[in-house]
């Protein structure tokens, strides 16, 4: 290690962050603590649900349920009759939650792909082949790639990223900083769709059939926006990175393990079955183009539409189970062909420990999906939309500043509650009705959601990752703490919620499409009153 202290390290010195700094994330930590459990909060939430629609059930209210055009009237889950319905309807609640069949069904194809090793392949040898001049563009961009996988970047890129920085002769805090960067401060930015985008548009659905049963919500109704953003988060990240995080680095002295890891260079028959893999997605993908291209497609509306919502287009209808196939056959094939794969015994093994993983998501949804159906029955989550539509009108304030204070309250609220999932499922039945009725999408609302959401990943302890990252980073500097990884990651943080936030308001302003079947603007529809 000493020949690389020379390199990298310059003086002795420390980076750790200021006092102030340390105590405020200190703070932060004990009070995030204190928080129970978010599947805790679920149950909290359900039950002061109940009991403010009994307190409720007895008040006369003026407004008007926009579903109906008649006063909104608040139902007591208290009564007997409500209980019952609880009870005898508990199980389908749960197995109806949106989002549960879509992350499930997903991960059983995304985990053969990790399993095998295919993913663990695709982004060393991207990382490989980076020239060291453009490394940290390519540890951005493979770090925001990673989230395809769910949480495969922190367990493999971040690690990657110093090895690939050490390596190169620069600081390894550095890459681990622009890969944690990439992975958890933009994990609402790729240009391939993943198993988040159709949850979260489940998840927003719900909160749209508060106002409009009818209308459905595409599960890639932000992926133009979340494309484009990866080109954002990887150029800030670059800039970040090289000119404001390593510069201060350069005075931190490397005092971890002489024996630090590497990373193992693939052999002949990984890489045949790799270059193999990539293939049969490639033909995947094209035969998927062919078979849509026809007018008379069966994947295209009757109509010939591959956008419309009102018939169904049968090609996003199956963005979930497309997204299984695209990773179990390369998985399976690189498997076989790599020799990771024996018999059928170990592709079945991959789908298993990928369920393994969903034990405690299982227990979130479990809770999540009671809350948010007493929300919906009880019509407290109208009542708060119709209420607090008027107060943004009675307050005057614009579209922008509407969706930029959404963007800071999410990341406020992520700094207490890490899941993503678990944060849009309490506040989706409050946001988006809310903004409907001021006439904002609720395909805008859940972009804002995910500007907010990711931009404070990386400065919360409540992150559950983050003490992971701390380790990694304790490899290279042993005293490396909560506070030094936070004082890190900090500008990335910040940068990225401004330049985000603008971002979004611009691309809003050109008028730039989000997504499929996704506008900017809702038109309320006017019931008379009867």
């Amino acid at each position: 290690m000493n020949q690389q202290e020379d390199t990298l390290s310059g003086r002795s010195g420390s980076t750790q962050a200021p006092g102030c700094l340390v105590s405020a994330l200190n703070l932060l930590e004990r009070l995030g603590n204190k928080l129970p459990d978010p599947a805790m909060l679920f149950l909290v939430g359900m039950l002061l649900t109940w009991v403010l629609s009994h307190w409720l059930s007895g008040i006369e209210f003026q407004e008007l349920d926009p579903r109906y055009g008649k006063p909104i009237e608040i139902v007591n889950l208290m009564s007997s009759e409500q209980i019952v319905l609880f009870l005898t309807g508990m199980v389908d609640e749960f197995a109806r939650f949106p989002p549960l069949g879509v992350v499930l069904v997903a991960l059983l194809g995304v985990g053969i792909a990790e399993h095998s090793g295919f993913i663990n392949a695709c982004l060393r040898t991207m990382l490989a082949i980076a020239p060291k001049m453009l490394l940290t563009p390519m540890l951005l961009l493979a770090a925001v790639l990673s989230n395809i996988v769910v949480d495969a970047g922190y367990v493999l890129v971040v690690p990657i990223g110093g090895i690939m920085f050490y390596v190169a002769g620069r600081h390894p805090l550095a890459g681990i900083a622009a890969a944690f960067a990439g992975v958890s401060g933009g994990f609402s930015a790729n240009f391939i769709p993943s198993a988040i985008d159709p949850m979260l548009a489940k998840i927003t659905q719900s909160g749209v059939e508060l106002v409009a049963a009818d209308q459905s919500v595409n599960p890639l109704c932000n992926i133009f926006f979340t494309a484009w953003s990866t080109l954002l988060i990887v150029l800030v990240g670059w800039f970040l990175t090289d000119v404001v995080v390593e510069p201060r680095l350069r005075e931190t002295v490397l005092d971890g393990d002489d024996e630090m890891p590497r990373i193992d260079a693939m052999n002949r028959r990984e890489q045949i079955a790799m270059f193999c893999g990539l293939g049969i997605m490639l033909l995947g993908l094209l035969g998927l183009v062919a078979w849509v291209w026809p007018a008379d497609s069966a994947m295209r509306a009757p109509d010939g539409s591959l956008t419309s919502s009102d018939p169904p287009v049968p090609l996003m209808e199956s963005i979930v189970p497309l997204i299984f196939l695209a990773f179990l056959v390369p998985g399976v094939a690189y498997g076989y062909i790599s020799g990771r794969f024996q018999s059928h015994r170990d592709v079945i093994e991959g789908m298993t420990r990928s369920m393994e993983s969903m034990g405690y998501y299982l227990v979130l949804v479990f809770f999540a999906s009671l809350f948010i159906g007493a929300f919906r029955d009880s019509n407290i989550g109208v009542l708060i939309a119709v209420k607090g539509a008027q107060s943004i009108q009675q307050a005057g304030a614009s579209p922008a500043m509407t969706i930029v204070g959404i963007i800071c309250l999410t990341a406020c609220v992520n700094l207490m509650i890490g899941s993503a999932s678990a944060k849009w499922a309490m506040l989706a039945p409050i946001f988006v009705p809310m903004l409907m009725l001021v006439g904002l999408s609720p395909e805008l609302t859940q972009a804002a959601y995910r500007v907010g959401d990711s931009s404070t990943n990386i400065i919360t302890p409540m992150m559950p990752y983050f003490p992971l990252v701390v380790v990694f980073c304790q490899r290279y500097v042993k005293k490396t703490g909560i506070g030094t990884l936070a004082a890190m990651m900090l500008p990335y943080s910040l940068t990225f919620l401004v330049l985000w936030t603008l971002f979004l308001l611009i691309y809003w302003h050109l008028g730039l499409p989000l997504g499929l079947q996704a506008p900017y603007t809702y038109e309320p529809p006017v019931v008379p009153p009867g």
